[in-house]
């Protein structure tokens, strides 16, 4: 199978812990182009995963004017990811951009009507669709195993596992705190297996609440309470067009004893499901209340196109380079991940007015 020739915009944490490891594992894209605003960082990515011919840049309309790059990825902080996808597509490049899609949902918008113009494939990285627990979620739930699901939670709840590198802790560059950094997961996850992207009606609270405190047993050593500029812990309600209804919990530091994180409940009227501990369904049968529990050990279970056994990172790169090279669909499609931001944008305003937001369509 032909190789894709592809160019990386952002040298941080998750290009070298997600994309660029999970790319060469796949095998379908060639890394040539590396670009980072610390120079150093392009040249260490270059050195672990690109070729002798590789190129480096500080300025990513640099690396966009090479016209043998197939495909982009964007792992910058969230307030450039816009732009960047927007000028990556119109210079004729495939997108995958690290999740969230954006940090408001008018940008989110414009990507989409980007690639919606442009003919490009453009994804958003939410690879915990691709567990095997979010699989199984997703196909009991869309052969209708479970009913109506009418009743979802989202989790994303860490006790005190506060990220204090990169800028999570920086409003202005990341456009938020947990909800906007592991609650997004939760909540694509949550839509994705209900296929339900219709809000209607929004109420979120946000709280900075251990964010001043020191001695703080966290878990990647004592944040700066001055560099906290970000919410703790957020919370939101959220109603569907039909009338389900998702709640949505995302911390980075909660006093509770059970955290969970990238996890899913779903409640129908033939059954439920969650991820509490590996996937449980439950129900009633001839009489009797019921639990199952699934051996997720098993591999190789094809749910769908694309879905095998293998790591979730791995899984999303290669439905990505496939639907380039094949046209099948990437892991996420961008109306959905901008339904996700959507609502995460409701929920802080919500927490800020103190009011419902009401969508009108």
């Amino acid at each position: 199978m032909k190789k894709l020739r592809g160019g990386i915009i952002g040298c941080g944490g998750i290009a070298n812990g997600k994309h660029l490891p999970a790319n060469k594992r796949v095998g379908l894209v060639e890394m040539v182009a590396f670009c980072d605003i610390i120079e150093e960082r392009a040249i260490k990515a270059k050195e672990d995963y690109g070729t002798p011919e590789s190129k480096v840049y500080t300025d990513y309309k640099e690396l966009l004017k090479d016209e043998t790059l197939d495909v982009v990825f964007v792992c910058t902080p969230n307030r450039s990811h816009s732009f960047i996808s927007i000028d990556a597509l119109h210079a004729g490049k495939h997108v995958m951009c690290e999740k969230p899609m954006a940090k408001t949902y008018a940008e989110a918008v414009a990507m989409c009507e980007a690639a919606e113009e442009t003919g490009k494939v453009l994804t958003i990285g939410y690879q915990n669709r691709r567990t095997q627990e979010a699989m199984y979620a997703k196909i009991c739930a869309s052969e209708g195993e479970l009913g109506d699901i009418y009743f979802a939670k989202a989790h994303a709840l860490r006790r005190r596992a506060v990220p204090t590198w990169g800028v999570f802790l920086n409003e202005y560059e990341q456009g938020g705190g947990p909800l906007i950094d592991i609650g997004t997961h939760a909540l694509d996850m949550t839509l994705w297996c209900m296929d339900n992207y219709k809000p209607k009606m929004v109420v979120g609270t946000t709280y900075r609440k251990l964010a001043d405190q020191t001695n703080t047993g966290n878990a990647w050593g004592d944040w700066d309470p001055k560099e906290f500029t970000v919410e703790d812990s957020a919370f939101g309600f959220v109603v569907m067009e039909n009338g389900a209804t998702v709640s949505l919990e995302s911390s980075w530091a909660l006093n509770l004893i059970d955290a969970v994180e990238a996890r899913t409940t779903l409640c129908g009227t033939k059954a439920g499901l969650d991820m509490m501990d590996g996937v449980r369904v439950n129900g009633v049968k001839h009489g009797k209340q019921y639990i199952e529990r699934p051996n997720m050990n098993g591999g190789g279970v094809a749910f769908y196109d694309g879905a095998g056994s293998g790591a979730p990172e791995d899984i999303e790169a290669k439905m990505f380079a496939e639907a380039v090279l094949n046209g099948t669909e990437p892991s996420t499609l961008p109306r959905q991940a901008a339904c996700v931001t959507r609502i995460l944008e409701a929920i802080y305003e919500s927490a800020k007015t103190g009011k419902p937001v009401m969508f009108e369509d």
